[in-house]
C-alpha cells in the first residue's frame, strides 16, 4: 500500500501441508512463532472462536475446524449470550476475509486457519505477499497456536459463560437480539444506479483534467479474477462521475495479465480471463465518462527457486524472494511487451500510474539505495535505474496505445542518493531522464513542517490534519514543469491513515483550503485517493468546486455544498459543525508511526490488555497495547493529550451538528443530516478511545511496576474510570455500526470490526476492571 515506507517481509520457504481435507500444499509464510495472546475475558480458546465466528462463519464450518457438531457449536454461542445464529452469505468471506483471518491469526493454526477458509496453502501464501502486504499488516509472524478442538465445558467454564451471558443481556438487551444493517451493505446501495439522485451542487466542466482515485468496495488482492464482485458497479460510477471523478484505478499483478513469453512460461495463467473482465469494465466506465488506470509497481519479485538456470536475471535478495534484475534486457523486453499486450488487447484503458519506490521489491534499486547483492545494479546510479524502469513502461503502454497516459508517482524517491554522488539529487536525475510525455506525480502534504502538542515535526505521509502543498511536491512540481512534463498532486479528500474507519471525516474546512491552494498551484490533475478513501462523498464535491470556473473562495465552496447537501435551514450550523470539527483534528499528533500502528483504525475495538502482551503494533493491523511503538516522536502524556483535545472539540462540532439536524425540514436534508451525524460520531469516538487507551497502559504500566501506596491508588483508580468509560464507548458505536455498514470498513483491510467484536470490548473491560485489577499484587 503506497502511504508506506518500504516494507521488507521475511518470508521462510517452508511448506505446511493443507492438512484436514486439503490435500494441496504450498509455500507459507514463517517468520517468527511467539506465543499466542491468551484472551483471559472469554473461558478459553475455544470460546473466543465460537465468539469471534458468530457473524463471520456457517455452524457447520466451526463445526467442522472444531471436530464437532453444529448443535454442540450452537450451545457454545448460546451459553455466552450471542445472538440467534444467521448463516451469512457467501459475500461475507469473498469481500470480508483479511477479517476472518485476522481475527483467527492468534487462535488456530495454519492448518485449521485453511479449513476455515475453504483454500488450499497455495491461495493464502499468495494472499499472504500480494493483498496489500497482508504478511507484514499481521507482523510477519505466526502465532504458534495449538490445533483447537472441541471438548465439553467443565463447572467453571459454564460459570464464566453464564457471566459473560448476563453482561451481554445487561449492557445490551434487545439489541443485540435485532438484526442490524448486514455487513457490506453499502455495496448493495452503491450498485443501485437507478434509486441515485445527484446532488443539487453536483459540480460539472471537470472533464479536462485528471481527476482518479481507488473503489471504496473494491478488492486489492486479484480484483480481475472474480467479475461477480464487481469493483466499481454502475451505481458507484454514476456517483462518482457525477462528482466530477473521470478516472479510477485497479490493482494489477502484470505476470497474471499478460500471456506466458518464451523467457518466462510459467506466467499468465488465466490471463484470458483477466483480460476479458478488464475489457468489459473499462467499457462500462467509458459510459460514464470513467477511464481505468492500472496500478503498475513492476516487475514483481520471484521465489528463489524461480531462478534455477536464470542466474543472470536474479537480482537484491528479500528473504526467500529475488527481484527480476531490470538490467538484464530479458526483464525489461518482458515488462513492456506484457504492457504492450495489454493496452492491445483493452485499447480503451486510460493509462497507468508507477510506483517505483517501496511498495512490493521491484526492481534492484525499489528497497534498498545501494542494490547490493546485485552484479549489475550495484554497478549503476540508482536514478539511472529508477527512471530506465519508468521508461521501459511507458515504451510498453504507448506501443500499445500511444494515447494512453503513463503517470509516474515520486513516491519515496530519495532527494539524496549515495552519499558518495556528488550530482543532483536523486529525484531531479531521475525527472530529467524521464520521457517528454509522463505526468509527475507528488504528494502534496508530503514533507510539510507542523508543529502538534508543541512537538516539531514534518508530514511523511497522506494526511487531512495537515494543508497542503508541501515544499516537497512544490519542487517536484517545479523540476517537472522546467522539463515540460505535466503534474499532478496525490491527495486525500475523504479519509486517510489517520483514520480510515469511516468513509469520510467532516472536517471540511482543512479539504476546502487544500483544494484552493492546489488550484492555486496550477495543477493538472488529481490521485483523489489511495485504497482509503474513495467513497463518492460530500468532500469529494467540495474539492470539485475548485475545479469550476470562476474559481469560489474556500467560503463560498463550503456554503454551496453545505446548502445542496443539507439545506438552506441547516448549512449554517452544519457550517460551524465543520469549522469545529477543522480546528479539532488540526491538533491530530501526526506521525507515520501511529498512522501505522496506533490504535486509531481498530478504535474501541481494541482490547484493554491487562498483561503486556510483548507484541509490536503492526502495520495498520493490530495495535495490541504498543504504546511505545505508537507515539513515535511524542512523549506519551503528549500524545494522549492531543486527541483528548481533538475529542474535547470533537464534541463540540457534534453539539452544533445535532442541532443543525433539527433544522431540517425536508428530505433527502434530513436523510444526509443523519447518516452524516452518525459518521461523525463514530470519528469522534474513535479519537476518545485512542486518547483512553494511551491513558490505560501508561496506568497500567505504573500499577505493575509497583508505584508507591499513593500512586497506586491513583493507578487503579484511574483504570477503572477507563474501563468504565471504555464500556460506554463500545457501546455507542456498537449501536451506530449497527445501523450503518460502511463504519469500520476500509477496502484494503475489509472489516477493522464487526459489531460483536464492541460487545467483546465491554466484556473485556468488564474483566479488567471486575476481574483482574482486584487480583493485581
Amino acid at each position: 500500500m503506497a502511504g508506506r515506507r518500504p516494507v521488507r517481509v521475511a518470508w521462510a520457504g517452508i511448506l505446511v501441508a493443507a492438512a484436514l481435507g486439503h490435500a494441496a500444499t504450498g509455500t507459507l509464510p514463517g517468520g517468527s512463532t511467539p506465543a499466542p495472546i491468551e484472551f483471559k475475558h472469554f473461558p478459553d480458546r475455544l470460546h473466543a472462536f465460537v465468539w469471534r465466528n458468530w457473524e463471520m462463519a456457517a455452524l457447520e464450518r466451526m463445526a467442522d475446524v472444531l471436530g464437532t457438531t453444529p448443535d454442540k457449536v450452537h450451545t457454545l454461542g448460546e451459553s455466552m449470550g450471542l445472538p440467534p445464529h444467521r448463516t451469512p452469505p457467501a459475500e461475507y468471506q469473498q469481500r470480508g476475509y483479511i477479517t476472518l483471518i485476522r481475527r483467527n491469526w492468534h487462535l488456530l493454526p495454519y492448518e485449521q486457519l485453511l479449513q476455515l477458509l475453504d483454500w488450499d496453502a497455495e491461495k493464502l501464501a499468495f494472499t499472504l505477499r500480494e493483498d496489500d502486504f497482508l504478511w507484514a499488516k499481521l507482523g510477519s509472524l505466526k502465532p504458534a497456536c495449538a490445533p483447537l478442538r472441541y471438548a465439553e465445558p467443565n463447572e467453571a467454564v459454564t460459570q464464566r459463560c453464564a457471566q459473560i451471558k448476563t453482561l451481554v443481556s445487561t449492557h445490551f438487551g434487545d439489541p443485540l437480539a435485532t438484526p442490524g444493517v448486514p455487513r457490506f451493505d453499502f455495496v448493495r446501495e452503491l450498485s443501485r444506479a437507478d434509486a441515485y439522485q445527484a446532488s443539487q451542487t453536483t459540480p460539472g466542466g471537470v472533464r479536462g483534467k485528471i481527476r482518479f482515485l481507488y473503489s471504496y468496495c473494491g478488492l486489492f488482492g486479484d480484483p480481475l479474477l472474480t467479475p461477480e464482485l464487481d469493483p466499481y458497479p454502475d451505481g458507484l460510477l454514476q456517483r462518482l462521475s457525477d462528482l466530477g471523478v473521470n478516472g479510477v484505478w485497479l490493482h494489477v499483478v502484470l505476470r497474471q495479465l499478460a500471456p506466458p513469453r518464451t523467457a518466462f512460461p510459467e506466467f499468465g495463467a488465466g490471463h484470458e480471463r483477466r483480460i476479458e473482465n478488464l475489457r468489459r469494465l473499462v467499457d462500462r466506465a467509458k459510459k460514464h465518462g470513467i477511464d481505468i488506470y492500472l496500478y503498475m509497481n513492476e516487475p514483481r519479485a520471484m521465489e528463489e527457486s524461480f531462478f534455477q538456470d536464470r542466474d543472470d536475471l536474479k537480482g537484491v535478495r528479500e528473504g526467500n524472494f529475488h527481484t527480476l534484475c531490470t538490467s538484464a534486457p530479458e526483464v525489461r523486453q518482458w515488462l513492456a511487451d506484457s504492457l504492450t499486450y495489454v493496452f492491445k488487447q483493452v485499447p480503451g484503458l486510460g493509462g497507468v500510474f508507477t510506483i517505483t519506490a517501496s511498495e512490493n521489491l521491484t526492481h534492484c534499486y525499489s528497497h534498498d539505495r545501494t542494490a547490493a547483492g546485485c552484479p549489475r545494479c550495484s554497478k549503476r546510479p540508482g536514478p539511472e535505474v529508477i527512471a530506465e524502469v519508468n521508461k521501459t513502461i511507458a515504451a510498453g503502454v504507448w506501443a500499445g496505445n500511444p494515447k494512453a497516459r503513463v503517470i509516474v508517482w515520486d513516491w519515496v524517491w530519495p532527494d539524496a542518493g549515495n552519499p558518495k554522488d556528488k550530482e543532483a539529487g536523486w529525484t531531479e536525475q531521475i525527472i530529467n531522464a524521464l520521457p517528454d510525455s509522463v505526468y509527475l506525480m507528488s504528494v502534496s502534504e508530503w514533507s510539510k513542517p507542523i508543529v502538534r502538542g508543541g512537538v516539531a515535526s514534518t508530514v511523511g505521509e497522506y494526511s487531512l490534519s495537515a494543508v497542503g502543498p508541501g515544499p516537497r511536491a512544490t519542487k517536484h512540481w517545479a523540476l517537472a514543469r522546467h522539463r515540460g512534463l505535466k503534474t499532478l498532486a496525490k491527495v486525500q479528500a475523504n479519509c486517510s491513515w489517520e483514520l480510515s474507519a469511516v468513509p469520510y471525516l467532516p472536517v471540511m474546512n482543512l479539504v476546502a483550503q487544500h483544494g484552493a491552494n492546489l488550484a492555486e498551484a496550477d495543477i493538472d490533475g488529481l490521485m483523489l485517493s489511495w485504497s482509503v478513501g474513495g467513497y463518492p462523498s460530500p468532500n469529494l464535491e467540495l474539492l470539485a468546486c475548485f475545479a469550476a470556473e470562476p474559481r469560489p473562495t474556500v467560503d463560498q465552496a463550503l456554503t454551496k455544498v453545505a446548502q445542496g447537501r443539507y439545506g438552506p435551514d441547516a448549512a449554517p450550523g452544519v457550517l460551524q459543525a465543520w469549522s469545529k470539527f477543522s480546528t479539532a483534528f488540526a491538533e491530530y499528533p501526526f506521525h507515520v508511526h501511529l498512522l501505522y500502528r496506533g490504535p486509531l483504525q481498530v478504535g474501541p475495538a481494541n482490547l484493554l490488555y491487562p498483561e503486556p502482551t510483548k507484541y509490536r503494533a503492526t502495520m495498520v493491523g493490530f495495535p495490541y497495547d504498543d504504546l511505545d511503538g505508537w507515539r513515535a516522536v511524542y512523549p506519551a502524556e503528549v500524545l494522549a493529550g492531543q486527541f483528548e483535545k481533538i475529542a474535547a472539540g470533537w464534541r463540540e462540532g457534534l453539539a452544533l451538528f445535532q442541532s443543525a439536524a433539527a433544522q431540517a425540514r425536508v428530505s433527502p436534508y434530513r436523510s444526509n443530516l443523519r447518516q452524516d451525524l452518525g459518521l461523525a460520531e463514530a470519528a469522534g469516538l474513535h479519537f476518545q478511545s485512542a486518547a483512553q487507551q494511551m491513558r490505560f497502559i501508561m496506568a497500567r504500566n505504573a500499577l505493575l511496576t509497583g508505584s508507591k501506596d499513593a500512586d497506586r491508588q491513583a493507578q487503579i483508580d484511574a483504570i477503572q474510570r477507563i474501563a468504565a468509560d471504555e464500556i460506554q464507548t463500545a457501546r455507542r458505536l456498537f449501536a451506530l455500526t449497527c445501523q450503518d455498514s460502511r463504519i469500520g470498513f476500509e477496502a484494503s483491510n475489509h472489516y477493522y470490526y464487526l459489531p460483536l467484536d464492541l460487545v467483546e470490548k465491554v466484556i473485556n473491560c468488564a474483566y479488567v476492571r471486575d476481574t483482574w485489577l482486584p487480583a493485581v499484587p
